[in-house]
This record gives C-alpha cells, sequence and structure tokens, in this order.
C-alpha cells in the first residue's frame, strides 16, 4: 500500500511540473530553436537556443555563446517554411512503412535592416509545439503578415 502511495505522488508530481512547464512555454517563455543560418557573424550555425516575441520592444534570440536584441520596428520580413522528408533510411533499416511517414522541419526566418542600415537575416528551426504561437506573436509585435514559402506551410502556420 505504501508503494502504491509513493508511486502516485511520483506520477501526480510528474503531472504537475509537465503542466507547469507547457504553461510557462504557452505563457511566453518563447520557443525552443536552433539558428541554422544567416549573415550574423556572431551566432555559430545550429546553436541551439530559445527565441522570444514577449518583449514590447525586443525579438530575441538567447544560445549559451550569444544573444541578439532586434528591435520590432528594424523587422521588414518574417516568413515561415517547412522541410518535409520522407524517412527513407527508417524504411531501410527498419521496415518499408516508415516511407509512408513524413518528417517536417519548421523553419522562421527573420530580415531585418541593422544599426548601419544593411538588411541582416536570421533563419532558425522552430519545435513544432512552438512554432504557431511565434508567427502570431511576431505578427502582432512587427505588424507584418507572415510570409508563407507555400500552401503546406500556410496550413501549418496557421492551424
Amino acid at each position: 500500500m505504501l508503494l502504491q502511495c509513493r508511486a502516485w505522488r511520483f506520477v501526480v508530481a510528474a503531472a504537475v511540473a509537465s503542466a507547469a512547464a507547457d504553461y510557462s512555454a504557452a505563457a511566453g517563455n518563447g520557443a525552443r530553436a536552433a539558428y541554422i543560418g544567416g549573415t550574423l557573424a556572431g551566432i555559430p550555425n545550429n546553436a541551439g537556443g530559445n527565441i522570444q516575441a514577449v518583449d514590447e520592444q525586443y525579438f530575441v534570440f538567447y544560445s549559451k555563446k550569444s544573444s541578439v536584441r532586434v528591435p520590432y520596428e528594424k523587422i521588414s520580413i518574417v516568413e515561415y517554411g517547412q522541410k518535409v522528408d520522407r524517412r527513407y533510411m527508417m524504411a531501410f533499416l527498419i521496415s518499408p512503412v516508415f516511407i509512408l511517414s513524413k518528417s517536417r522541419r519548421h523553419f522562421l526566418t527573420v530580415v531585418f535592416s541593422d544599426d548601419h542600415g544593411r538588411e541582416q537575416a536570421m533563419i532558425f528551426k522552430v519545435d513544432k509545439s512552438d512554432i504557431r504561437a511565434m508567427l502570431v506573436s511576431l505578427e502582432a509585435r512587427t505588424g507584418r503578415k507572415v510570409q508563407y514559402q507555400d500552401e503546406e506551410a500556410r496550413k501549418a502556420g496557421k492551424g
């Protein structure tokens, strides 16, 4: 009986922690993202971090080694696209059924003018669960409509 009670407490504690993590992400702590590339020299490619559009003045990317703050009024383009890959390697190694499944990656491109008036671009791979909230936040903060790379991206970005 005591063992069951402890197991139940563990399940409840895990559920509360999970709900708190989901709430904090939804409350505006940003989105998990990786800087894939762009024109900024100070950020290494594939740097994992967090993008945020909750500040009233700045779009922000934080990673362990660097951070970038871009004023919303300097952002000229917000673009969203997907890359869809068939899972050929998994099909080859495990089962042909995997050829029928797809892997989607979600990309956000932010184009802005730097302090010298030059256009700069940042491309992020964003976690699937965070992309919609990020797109809505960026549209609201920048006053610019998100540009979609294709109809599939439009459907995924708008829900």
